[in-house]
């Protein structure tokens, strides 16, 4: 699409891509210029780097191995509450990690649910820290993304193959054989990079689920390094491993062949003939109502621990819930002001650098640049005093990638259409900006803003390298409830910090569909 024939231009989108790619760049260049090449790892690292790969190769695998068959089974099944049930599995990507953390706890903890039902038949109660404890929260995260992955690839195979299949009379295996297995072998291998990249950077499930250096990733011992050795040496090597890791698995997940397909159907209902057997009925139910379990648990047990600590989470918990608030609008506001510039110059075809310094923060660990960025702060002001706005950037910077999958689509349908026609009534730059394509924006804005605001009030990742004694975000804050044995007020902040992120999600993503033209 060429920059002259429309109404806006793309300067602006590429001057604040330039300044996201310095941003990100500076900050890692600064690790590798801080980082002590001759020094080498130590037998600690070594065995953080260990930790890491194994945790998440165990998590990918566990994850994927047990989606297929729930993909499986509700790709075959039409049941009430099927979209629902779908739905809900993308709420664990919005979802606060900490508070998915209390709910795992809450359920599989020495103290939960489950390890007192063992106890009523005279069995130890269960052990949830160390390696199955990260391989757990892992699971409980990325079932739900591995399952509408591979959900994804059945509802591809066109209504025409099942119904020649019923016509030769395949059973389920002949089925299995002809157009799953196909399938599987196309899409898993996507899925299981996708996971694996995802969980190797894991910070908060190893902080507090770990149980002890044996249980240490990568990230967990970036942070160590700062706060308690204050070792920048070390933190910025450990920062370029993680980024080797990380940039490399991003890059497998990105370019993991999916193959050809089935080719294209005539878009008919899909009907499946086969598993009409009691066996089969009975198994897909099982992992229907067994995914679900492993989903409703831990959240219906954080309200239920969480209601009554709201009255004894104290005024500290409020204050943070309060930083929080502050850092997710000024991060949703910051992500607006980068993306939307950026998702025009994409539109109008200059999308190859602009992408590119897009999809930096996918393949970046946040505690990567924050290391970055503490190194270049550190000589010239006081990094702690600068957590709050250094976090709702950094925090910014990390939804990049996805509000642009968000905007790009409909930025480049809006241009196609009413480009022309304002050019032709000279409707150029902040006019047509203001009357025509906001407006018919609103929709994709409200929903990576809310996506925005609710990943922004659940992290805990750069806040943790900043913050002071007296300076906290809410999932910060509650992390120090666990470290100080107040559970009950723990699980409190938990439940607030549960309904501040679904909240500011539903209000941004329901605010901007409201009267919008879609």
């Amino acid at each position: 699409m060429a920059d002259c024939a429309q109404p806006l231009r793309s300067r602006w989108g590429l001057g604040v891509a330039a300044v996201v790619a310095a941003l990100i760049l500076g900050a890692l260049a600064a690790v590798v210029w801080r980082a002590e090449v001759g020094r080498g790892l130590g037998f600690a690292d070594w065995a953080a780097i260990r930790f890491t790969v194994m945790q998440a190769v165990l998590s990918a695998v566990v994850s994927v191995v047990l989606a297929v068959p729930v993909a499986r089974a509700l790709a075959r099944r039409r049941f009430p509450g099927r979209r629902f049930l779908i739905a809900l599995m993308g709420a664990p990507f919005i979802l606060p990690v900490i508070v998915a953390i209390l709910g795992i706890l809450a359920v599989f903890g020495r103290s939960g649910w489950l390890s007192d039902l063992l106890g009523l038949f005279g069995f130890e109660p269960v052990q949830i820290y160390g390696l199955h404890g990260v391989v757990l929260a892992h699971v409980f995260f990325n079932l739900p993304l591995a399952t509408r992955l591979i959900l994804q690839g059945w509802q591809e195979i066109p209504a025409e193959r099942f119904r020649l299949a019923a016509q030769i009379n395949a059973d389920s295996r002949a089925m299995w054989q002809l157009l799953e297995a196909p399938m599987l072998r196309q899409v898993v291998p996507g899925a299981l990079a996708v996971v694996f990249a995802i969980c190797l950077s894991s910070f908060a499930v190893a902080l507090t689920l770990g149980g002890g250096p044996r249980a240490t990733t990568i990230e967990l011992a970036i942070y160590q390094a700062f706060r308690f050795d204050f070792d920048l040496g070390r933190a910025a090597m450990l920062s370029g491993v993680q980024l080797l890791l990380t940039g490399g698995a991003a890059l497998v997940a990105l370019r993991v062949a999916t193959g050809e397909g089935f080719g294209a159907g005539l878009d008919r209902p899909v009907r499946r003939w086969d598993g009409r057997g009691s066996f089969a009925l009975v198994a897909d139910a099982i992992c229907i109502i067994g995914a679900a379990v492993f989903l409703l648990l831990p959240l219906s047990a954080i309200v239920i621990a969480g209601l009554p600590g709201l009255v004894s989470m104290g005024a500290s918990v409020w204050w943070a819930a309060v930083y929080s608030t502050l850092i997710a609008g000024v991060s949703t506001l910051v992500l607006l002001a980068v993306a939307l510039p950026m998702a025009v110059a994409v539109a109008l075809g200059r999308g190859g650098l602009v992408e590119l310094s897009g999809l930096l923060g996918l393949a970046v660990s946040p505690l990567v640049i924050g290391t970055g960025l503490f190194i270049l702060i550190y000589p010239v002001a006081d990094p702690f005093a600068l957590a709050l706005p250094v976090t709702a950037v950094v925090n910014a910077l990390m939804s990049l990638p996805f509000a642009l999958r968000i905007l790009i689509p409909r930025v480049r349908e809006v241009l196609a259409r009413y480009g022309r026609l304002s050019l032709s009534l000279d409707m150029r730059g902040g006019v047509f900006l203001r009357r025509v394509l906001l407006p018919r924006l609103r929709p994709q804005i409200g929903f990576a803003a809310g996506l925005a605001a609710a990943l922004s009030m659940g992290d805990l990742g750069v806040i943790a390298l900043f913050a002071d004694s007296e300076t906290a975000t809410l999932p910060l804050q509650i992390y120090r409830l666990m470290g100080a044995y107040r559970m009950e007020a723990a699980s409190g902040g938990a439940l607030l910090l549960l309904c501040l992120s679904m909240g500011a999600f539903y209000i941004l993503d329901r605010g901007g569909r409201r009267h919008a033209e879609t």
